[in-house]
């Protein structure tokens, strides 16, 4: 016997926070089709948050008291440090009835659900590129999240990227790469662009090429299935100007700098959960 597929756009998705990382998601999940913006919902004070999502048909309420009871899937995407007083809060309307899913970094499952007063719980890691269909996320299921809670949310947040499973002790580790990484590769591209400028090229050429030659790069290693360093070695001829400059980034250890800024946020991720 097999199950009916999902259809996600027979639920109502809700949000408890209406931050960047909020809005990037939603706007991916409108964007791709998978559900109508009429089905999304959050909630903020603030006429500037209440307009980003306004703006695309997000419908934006008061109380988040009003989210979760219009919502079926209910994701948590405050802050780690208020994530408690926000889920106590809201416990007497997170039934069993509901999907509860966290982006809060750092946060465990097992606190999550003490709180909640519900183990169907999941935890997802995206990133912010949720807004353009490029996320990069990974979740964990809960005590009672079921298989089919499962694919809901593979399903949701597939819609804005590529998502992985697994184990929730990796999270520390994958909220460092994933996570924060967009951040590191967004000063890269700044650099490389200064770089650029600082070479003679015009600022607005500096950085389209910078920003392409890194999309261009990153999609060589995802479709080729070639290892980064093959991919490295092609392009640095012998005594050629590639690897003249990977020689500069070497002699100021750029590797060590981006294995450091890793390990520094998942620390950090750690320490939330402390």
């Amino acid at each position: 016997m097999t199950t009916a597929p999902i259809q996600l756009d027979t639920y109502k998705l809700g949000f408890i926070g209406a931050g960047k990382m909020a809005e990037s998601i939603a706007r991916g999940v409108v964007q791709s089709g998978v559900l109508h913006p009429s089905r999304i919902s959050t909630a903020h004070s603030n006429p500037l948050r209440r307009s980003a999502f306004e703006s695309f048909g997000v419908k934006v309420f008061s109380q988040n008291q009003q989210v979760v009871e219009d919502s079926d899937v209910v994701i948590f995407s405050v802050k780690p440090q208020v994530v408690k007083d926000v889920v106590l809060q809201l416990q007497p309307l997170l039934s069993k009835k509901k999907l509860l899913v966290s982006v809060a970094a750092g946060v465990k499952l097992k606190d999550l659900q003490t709180w909640a007063g519900s183990e169907r719980f999941v935890r997802v890691m995206p990133n912010t590129p949720a807004a353009v269909g490029e996320a990069a996320t990974v979740m964990s299921l809960g005590g009672a999240a079921t298989e089919a809670d499962g694919e809901l949310i593979s399903k949701l947040f597939g819609s804005v990227g590529k998502i992985w499973k697994a184990d929730e002790k990796l999270f520390d580790a994958i909220t460092g790469l994933s996570g924060s990484g967009p951040a590191y590769v967004y000063i890269a591209i700044e650099a490389l662009a200064d770089g650029g400028v600082a070479a003679g090229l015009p600022r607005e050429l500096a950085l389209g090429l910078a920003s392409q030659t890194v999309l261009g790069a990153a999609s060589m290693v995802c479709q080729s299935g070639k290892h980064p360093g093959q991919l490295k070695d092609e392009v640095a001829s012998p005594g050629g100007t590639t690897i003249a400059g990977i020689h500069e980034l070497e002699k100021d250890g750029f590797r060590g700098l981006l294995m450091n800024a890793v390990v520094a946020a998942a620390k950090r991720s750690r320490e939330f959960s402390n």
